[in-house]
């Protein structure tokens, strides 16, 4: 491929980058997803009932997954606050990030409450919040937790609609569901609808092994590499070519489109640089929906890139199709410009 550097610099230019992965470690930075994030606690009468699966109260299994939640959550320069609703309580007012405070204000929440007239005003609620979210400046991430039991009140699916109107992309709206009626369920799945920024989540999805971490990476913060401290003795290069394509992916989508053609043609005049010269040809996804999706959706994006440069003549033996999914995102899912980057084929060098 001694001609590679030429044709980067001559053809790619606004469609191909060059970059390289160095074989010395690299650390990994933390960086936030959002500048602010609200607990929002569901203390109605049905979550102090008990949950069928787990004989747990409802509301005691919110507490315990708060707890957990903050634990996870990086020490990050957000801006934090705690509310209740049904009825609607400032448990902690807005301000800097404190693990050990926001852990005890959590451990402060009565969970021994007479379930008798205390109705979900969840739409209510979403309306006493709403001057709460005016008030901070960046992107908030507003996290329920709830059985979604509305029966009281305004329409809580509208008025979570109405804060989209409101704040645009600059909200997301997180429900982690202790849901156990269809009502509820239905309620939360509306919800969760409004936006493709929510995450989908509840007790047991979230309380199993290496979950509370993987969900944590998708509310609150990303991951960014960092460069290596540079090694005191020179070493031979180990380093792959990876051609990265201006080559994005349409929402869900895995199809080869008409616009990408001509990019892949010129892909397809650099790996016929070296007939000898073997490829892995890697599809990634942004990080909307659930993980195991994202993986199979980047495994049919690679595949159908390398079907196309198969049927253009580039021998089979000669690519290796793979997903990553999710797990290396090179721009900010945090923005729909960053998720539309990251829904990306790369081709490497083996």
């Amino acid at each position: 491929m001694k001609h590679l550097n030429k044709l980067l610099l001559t053809s790619f230019i606004a469609m191909l980058a060059v970059t390289f992965a160095l074989a010395a470690p690299a650390s990994a930075k933390k960086v936030k997803r959002i500048d602010n994030f609200i607990y929002f606690l569901d203390q109605s009468g049905s979550m102090a009932q008990k949950d069928d699966a787990t004989g747990k109260l409802k509301i005691d299994m919110a507490v315990e997954t708060m707890q957990a939640m903050t634990k996870t959550v990086p020490a990050l320069d957000y801006t934090s606050s705690m509310f209740l609703f049904a009825p609607f309580e400032e448990a902690s007012q807005p301000g800097v990030f404190n693990k050990a405070a926001l852990m005890d204000d959590v451990s402060d929440v009565s969970t021994d409450f007479d379930i008798f007239n205390r109705q979900t005003a969840m739409g209510n609620g979403l309306m006493d919040i709403d001057p709460v979210i005016s008030g901070l400046s960046g992107t908030t991430g507003l996290i329920i937790f709830t059985d979604g039991d509305s029966n009281l009140g305004a329409d809580p699916v509208a008025q979570a609609k109405a804060l989209y109107t409101k704040y645009g992309n600059d909200l997301c709206i997180h429900v982690v569901s202790f849901a156990d009626t269809n009502r509820g369920k239905m309620i939360i799945d509306e919800i969760r609808g409004l936006s493709s920024c929510s995450e989908v989540a509840d007790y047991n999805s979230l309380m199993a092994p290496g979950a509370m971490d993987a969900y944590a990476k998708k509310v609150f913060y990303a991951e960014e590499a960092e460069a290596p401290a540079p090694a005191p003795v020179p070493a031979v290069s180990t380093a792959k070519e990876t051609i990265t394509f201006s080559l994005n992916f349409g929402f869900d989508k895995d199809a080869i489109t008409d616009e990408m053609i001509p990019v892949l043609e010129e892909a397809k005049a650099i790996l016929d640089e070296d007939m000898n010269a073997e490829f892995e040809v890697a599809g990634h996804t942004d990080a909307t929906g659930p993980t195991a999706y994202n993986q199979s959706l980047s495994e049919r994006r690679a595949a159908s890139v390398m079907t196309w440069l198969e049927n253009a003549g580039v021998s089979a033996s000669r690519l290796e199709a793979k997903g990553y999914g999710e797990l290396s995102p090179k721009y900010d899912n945090g923005t729909k410009e960053g998720r539309k980057l990251n829904r990306r084929v790369e081709i490497q060098t083996k």
